[in-house]
Formats: C-alpha cells, structure tokens, sequence
C-alpha cells in the first residue's frame, strides 16, 4: 500500500502545503517596488511617484489597510491609483480610511471593472481559456449577465473631494513645486470603456512632463499612448500573473499583453517611438481566489529621472 499511494499522498501534501502557503501567507506579504525612469527632461529634479493598483478591498483586511496607510511614510510627489480598489460593495469606507493619509498628497486615478461591479465566482483555468482564444474581459466574450453594481460613486467622490484627479476619459495637470506634469487618462479597456479619441493628441507642449494612465494594459490603449508621443505609462489588472511558476514566471496576464511584461518595467514601441511602461503587480486579490503564488502582493515607487541619467 505504502509503494501504491506514498506518492499521490505526497503530491497531495506539497499541493495543500502550496495551498496554505499562497492563501495564508504570500497574500499578506506585501512589498514595496522601486524603480527609476529615465524620462525627465534635463534640468528638472528627480519626481517619486507612488503607484497603488489592484487594492481589491475586502471588509475586515486589517493588515493591508495597516500597510497602504504606512506608504504615506515614503513622502513621494504624487500618488497614481491604477484602479480595481473594491471586492467588496461594502469596502468603500475602508478603501477611503487605508488611503486617507495617501490623499494628503497631489493625485489621480482611473477606475477598473472591479470598482465597477462585483466579483463573481469564477473558475480559475477559465483565465488559460480566454488567453489561448485571445478573448479577455469583454474584449471578444458575450456580455455580463447579473452584474453587481458597485456604488462607485462615493468612492469616486471620495477621491475627488481629496483633491485627487479623475483622469476616466480625460486629461488633468498636477503641479508639482512649480512643474507642471501633465496626466492623460482611459476609463477601463478590460470592459470597452476606453475612449482614446477624447484625449488624443499627445502631450501638451506646456507640460513639463506628460504621462499615460490606463488600468487594463491592453495593447491598443499601449499603442495609442507610446504613438503620441507619451513617454511613460502606468497600468495595474494584471496582479503580475497572480499564480506564477517559480523561475519561469506568469502564465496569464487577464488582457492581452505577452507574459513578459505582466509586472514591472519594461519598454513599448509603437509607430516608430517606443515609450517606458510599468505594470503594477497589485497588492489584492478577488475575494474567490485570495490566492498568490510567487507573486507577492506590491505597491510601486517610481523615481523619475532626466533622460539618459
């Protein structure tokens, strides 16, 4: 008996010990990211830009609340929110309590589907599916039937009573200590709500430095942002894979941008220019797979510096 199931019952066990281990740890272990971006022009001083995306806000998630409001303690510049802060229609006021401190400093978001509507229960291989098909989101399946409407709404207010700039669809300028940095924002690609022909146009000759911000990296805002001429943008949805394969790494990325760029830095062209992206692997989870494996949960600073530095 022993030679016919020591194995299976040895599988089982590294697979449960896997299990305990992505759920009851790696969620909770969250990291900071930094990164430098040669995209200043010369002469201007470094900017630090703290990226938050993918919050995922459960009602009771003490530890990360604890932790979004100690990123205030890093003091950057300004703050971007790449979306997708709810799992839960009941989070909203912790959403706004965890990033209370984060609001006392200049900011903006964009909203993803999940600030939208609720999550459902969904089968994991489902993901591998849609990647092998080439439809994500709503970007080739049917329609969404029962959705969950979030109240979006007050968290928008929320952000936007704080000061911080809602970039759906729009462009928006912060200044920061004289300079004048320049946000262009899309409403969510992952559900079609992306309208790039509202901001078209590139950055604005008067900014000092102009970025893109979008949730969903799909490859069709990425193309339209680095045509135009943007030097830099920032995105989340991704969770950076969310159950990777040590030494290899993701195995999807939720849209249709290739498994090497799922998180992190890295390099888009487009149109003959070729623009800096950075991918924010999140620091949540949907509430029905609060699972994460190789892929710990993150926020992201990004320290800007002049080109060629």
């Amino acid at each position: 008996m022993r030679a016919r199931y020591g194995v299976p019952l040895g599988i089982a066990a590294v697979g449960a010990a896997g299990v305990v281990y992505a759920a009851g740890f790696e969620t909770r272990s969250f990291r900071l990211r930094r990164v430098t971006v040669p995209v200043l022009p010369p002469g201007m001083r470094p900017l630090r830009i703290l990226q938050v995306s993918d919050i995922h806000m459960v009602s009771g998630q003490r530890k990360k609340q604890r932790w979004l409001r100690s990123l205030a303690g890093l003091r950057p510049d300004f703050v971007i929110n790449t979306g997708d802060n709810l799992s839960d229609p009941e989070g909203i006021p912790e959403v706004l309590d965890a990033l209370g401190p984060l609001m006392e400093f200049p900011g903006a978001y964009v909203f993803g589907s999940n600030d939208y509507y609720g999550p459902k229960l969904r089968n994991p291989a489902r993901y591998l599916l849609e990647k092998a098909q080439g439809r994500h989101g709503l970007n080739g399946n049917k329609p969404v039937v029962g959705a969950i409407h979030n109240p979006w709404e007050d968290l928008r207010d929320g952000f936007d009573g704080a000061g911080w700039l809602n970039l759906t669809n729009t462009r928006g300028t912060l200044k920061v200590e004289g300079m004048s940095v320049e946000l262009t924002g899309l409403d969510d690609p992952h559900i079609k709500r992306d309208r790039y022909a509202q901001v078209a146009g590139g950055p604005s000759e008067s900014a000092d430095l102009s970025l893109g911000v979008v949730h969903a990296p799909y490859l069709r805002s990425l193309d339209a942002f680095t045509a135009d001429g943007y030097p830099l943008i920032l995105a989340g949805h991704t969770h950076g894979g969310q159950l990777c394969i040590p030494f290899y790494g993701a195995l999807v990325t939720n849209c249709d941008l290739d498994t090497d760029r799922v998180k992190g830095l890295s390099t888009h062209t487009a149109a003959g220019h070729t623009a800096y992206m950075h991918v924010s692997a999140g620091c949540g989870t949907n509430r029905y797979t609060p699972v994460r494996f190789a892929c710990p949960p993150e926020a992201s600073l990004l320290t800007l510096v002049e080109r060629g530095a």
